[in-house]
């Protein structure tokens, strides 16, 4: 595979059709964004520091901490996933988690009310939620994965009914609890990095890391995977093994990010679109650091200037959304995305 993809892969990969936004190299777009985001790392963690800095420092680290964690986790998720299912407009999310999270917070809160919900801690609360939105992967794709007659398009179908579903079984059982307890969920919506746990963010840490390792590993059958089914097969790469590897990946590292800040709908499919502008080819060793670095450029960056230019007291999360659904709309009316 590796003789006959290193004749092959450099011309496939090349986007020959559309021209980058720039006419720079992978490498360059890596060193300048790299240099970019660590200086507004630099800038979030020194900004008007004063008072006791032995307190403000570490609540600041673990707040760029978990936005770095974020900002990797989404950006990987949403590039392997694109990958898998060729399409430049399908997110993890569609797969149903963030409606899934809304579920798991929405019954929690009817269950057993807004209060009792908020003091089993954020540690019990992070292991329910990784654990259910693992569990409904894995579900998922042993639908696609046994028996006969299953396709990844089937899967993604049944994702969407079943995101649709959770949203359903969210609406009823949120008219139903007490309006204060609403306010209480509603906080639960939106993703905040600003009461973050610092012991899960070492946890959420070790967890992406694990399966990042098989990530890189599998970065050139990644590249081979992009060219589609057919040409993959062709090519020797397992597809069925390789897919299934790539999306248990996906759900781990989906799971993890938006059980430790709350879900970040259109956030994965902004930096990716903006990756693959940037990138003057396919490869996976270029446009995942990419995106990546948007992704950390555009949530140090975005919180930093709502809190010290604007002020604001909102969670980025809201504008990142609205960006982001303003970027899946101009997609699907360029029409020109697969």
């Amino acid at each position: 595979m590796n003789a006959v993809a290193s004749t092959q892969l450099p011309a496939a990969l090349t986007q020959h059709t559309r021209r980058p936004l720039k006419s720079l190299a992978p490498k360059t777009w890596i060193v300048l964004l790299s240099v970019l985001a660590a200086a507004l790392v630099a800038t979030f963690m020194l900004i008007d520091l004063r008072g006791n800095i032995g307190y403000i420092l570490p609540r600041r680290a673990i707040k760029v901490g978990s936005m770095l964690l974020v900002a990797y986790a989404v950006g990987v998720s949403t590039v392997l996933f694109q990958t898998v299912t060729s399409n430049r407009i399908l997110t993890p999310s569609i797969m149903g988690f963030d409606a899934l999270y809304m579920l798991i917070q929405t019954a929690l809160t009817f269950a057993i009310g807004g209060q009792a919900l908020l003091s089993l801690g954020a540690p019990a609360r992070f292991v329910i939620e990784v654990g259910l939105m693992v569990g409904f992967s894995f579900l998922l794709y042993r639908w696609l994965f046994t028996g006969g007659g299953k396709s990844l398009h089937l899967m993604l179908l049944v994702g969407i009914v079943f995101g649709v579903m959770f949203r359903g079984i969210s609406s009823l059982l949120q008219r139903l609890i007490d309006p204060s307890e609403f306010i209480i969920l509603q906080d639960l919506f939106f993703a905040s990095f600003n009461n973050v746990d610092g012991l899960l963010l070492l946890v959420s840490v070790a967890a992406v890391a694990a399966v990042s390792g098989l990530a890189w590993r599998m970065r050139h059958q990644l590249d081979v995977l992009s060219l589609g089914r057919d040409m993959a097969l062709n090519l020797g790469v397992d597809h069925k093994r390789s897919v299934t590897s790539v999306l248990v990946i996906c759900a781990v590292l989906v799971a993890v990010s938006t059980a430790l800040v709350g879900p970040i709908t259109f956030f994965g499919l902004l930096v990716a679109s903006l990756a693959y502008q940037l990138c003057s080819h396919f490869r996976h060793a270029s446009v995942l650091p990419i995106a990546v670095l948007l992704g950390v450029i555009a949530l140090v960056g975005g919180q930093l200037v709502l809190e010290r230019v604007f002020a604001f007291d909102t969670a980025l999360s809201i504008v990142i959304e609205f960006v982001g659904g303003i970027v899946f709309i101009a997609l699907l009316l360029k029409g020109s995305v697969k």
